[in-house]
């Protein structure tokens, strides 16, 4: 039996001679950085920790930028945000114990955006695994069993020689779709060990496509061809895959109206004829969609905010296209195409018939009118106009973050992406504290380009630290904290639900003079002043923080 090496990556003769005769001096914590380098990585984010120095000793001898957070979880958000930008995977060196549960809520909201994180954790001494009771620093009885139901896969690592492949099969998991985060981990000893093995030169982790079959794409192109009333759902997945030239085409082909998701904002665009925009947590579009005879759900579970809290009841036939298997039907029964987003729309697009209804952008424009008229009789001039700044001051290109607050719900619905993959809120798993090391990800994957992001005060305080990372980095980031003295959303939540609020209220800091004093400039502004005061802000060099006093309230919801 034959194998034919012609597809394998070769040695060249210098490579080969390195090979024979490896440098001095390298520990298992070279083999992750060659794996990694090998791979394509250039950016490395994390903390360092005991169990960890191997990894981050061998951080020097390589040509990887290091990117350090001063909290785990900080360290996670800004990997994820930096695989969202970039699409490549995010290499995250964690320690054990403390370091490695610290970073769960982070690897949470990577998990349900689908970000490719890889987490690459240390462990206690290989005498100290088995689950005994050994007393090492960081010791756990099962690290691994406290990141499993989160992560895609976990990958473990007993030996020098199994680090490469290790980390090329968590690279694939990482980036076969659905992105997703994934675990290796490493013992100290392994990492500290020296090794004779040769450098890692040729490493392949090339990621599975994910195809639709056939017949189903012949089935749904003749339901939507066929259709009366189409209208699609784009949710992440469209993003992810950058398919979102592909959504709009299918959609004038088909006439159909397009409403994008919060996961999704910025795959259709904002002011075309079709677009029902994202106002999803709005009873006329929740009529709407459920009036539809086929309903195209491109990229998305339909959960809970995506289907107005579990109040959206389709009547019509729903197509489900989604890359995660977990998803498809399980919140509606559906034509079920388990793919990446962009394959299926491509061949929708070569199998679909063209469908015309002059009748289509006239029933958008009737729906998008309804919902401003709701809107506008609840008198949320402020936060409208505080939105609209935000607008104003943001350069088209530039990617925004949003924490968990007031001005981010009204972003889902109400702010114009313009262009896909320039909006991420953390809006997946829900955790505070996403916004700010976020952008700091996200810019260290492009420093050429200005970042926003939006906080609460509350959501704020989660982050300070970050300050100082922002600073050291001289990261091209603007963060804006709406200061309304507490957790605003649950403040409104249980006033509404129990007449009045209970730990909601904050004593917080002099948000400018702290900024300051980690040598970082801030302003205080107004709702009048915040476009201005923000465009300066984004249009100067380094970080900036921009803080707003401000009450802003939500609109009312229509699901109850």
């Amino acid at each position: 039996m034959s194998h034919d090496h012609d597809d394998r990556p070769q040695l060249t003769a210098a490579q080969a001679a390195a090979v024979l005769t490896p440098p001095p001096g390298r520990t298992g914590g070279d083999l992750v950085v060659e794996s990694l380098q090998g791979l394509g990585a250039t950016t490395v984010f994390g903390l360092p920790g005991q169990h960890a120095l191997g990894m981050f000793d061998a951080l020097r001898r390589s040509s990887l930028r290091y990117v350090g957070l001063r909290v785990e979880n900080n360290a996670g958000f800004a990997a994820d945000a930096y695989g969202r930008i970039t699409g490549e995977v995010a290499p995250l060196f964690l320690s054990t114990g403390p370091g490695a549960l610290t970073s769960l809520a982070a690897l949470q909201e990577a998990a349900a955006a689908s970000a490719p994180v890889l987490a690459i954790a240390s462990q206690v001494p290989t005498a100290g695994l088995g689950g005994g009771r050994h007393g090492y620093l960081h010791e756990l009885r099962d690290q691994q069993a406290s990141v499993r139901d989160i992560v895609k896969s976990v990958h473990t690592v007993r030996a020098a020689s199994q680090i490469p492949s290790a980390i090329a099969a968590a690279w694939e998991s990482a980036l076969t779709a659905p992105h997703g985060p994934v675990w290796v981990e490493i013992p100290q000893d392994v990492l500290l060990a020296e090794t004779t093995l040769p450098v890692v030169s040729a490493m392949d982790a090339t990621p599975r496509e994910l195809y639709p079959r056939p017949e189903l794409t012949i089935a749904a192109a003749h339901l939507l061809s066929n259709a009366e009333r189409p209208v699609i759902i784009a949710g992440g997945g469209v993003v992810r895959s950058d398919a979102s030239g592909k959504l709009r085409a299918l959609a004038e082909r088909i006439d159909s109206p397009v409403v994008t998701t919060f996961g999704g904002k910025g795959a259709f665009p904002w002011e075309h004829p079709l677009s029902l925009r994202s106002w999803l947590e709005d009873r006329h579009t929740t009529d709407f969609l459920e009036d539809a005879d086929v309903l195209l759900v491109v990229g998305s579970g339909l959960g809970e905010l995506s289907s107005n809290y579990h109040t959206f009841r389709p009547r019509g036939r729903v197509i489900q296209i989604e890359a995660d298997a977990g998803k498809l039907e399980s919140n509606h029964p559906a034509l079920g195409i388990h793919s990446d987003a962009r394959e299926a729309l491509s061949d929708l697009l070569e199998t679909v018939e063209r469908r015309e209804d002059p009748g289509a952008a006239e029933r958008v424009r009737t729906v998008l009118e309804k919902v401003r008229v709701r809107i506008d009789a609840q008198e949320l001039t402020l936060e409208q106009q505080v939105l609209a700044a935000v607008r104003q001051a943001l350069p088209d290109g530039s990617p925004s973050f949003w924490d968990m607050t007031i001005l981010s719900y009204w972003a889902w619905s109400a702010f114009d992406a313009r262009r896909p993959n320039t909006m991420h809120s953390a809006q997946g798993a829900g955790g505070l504290g996403y916004a700010f090391p976020a952008a700091i990800g996200a810019a260290a994957a492009d420093p050429t380009t200005p970042v926003l992001a939006v906080s609460g005060d509350g959501g704020a305080m989660y982050s300070l630290a970050e300050l100082a990372t922002a600073r050291q980095y001289d990261a091209p980031l603007t963060w804006l904290i709406v200061d309304d003295g507490g957790y605003g959303i649950l403040r409104e939540y249980m006033t509404d639900a129990y007449g009045e609020a209970t730990g909601t209220e904050l004593t917080r800091p002099d948000f400018v003079a702290l900024a300051e004093s980690f040598g970082v400039p801030a302003v205080r502004t107004t709702p009048e002043s915040l476009a201005t005061d923000l465009t300066k802000a984004l249009a100067a060099p380094g970080p900036s923080v921009v803080v707003l006093p401000a009450l802003l309230r939500m609109f009312e919801p229509t699901h109850l």
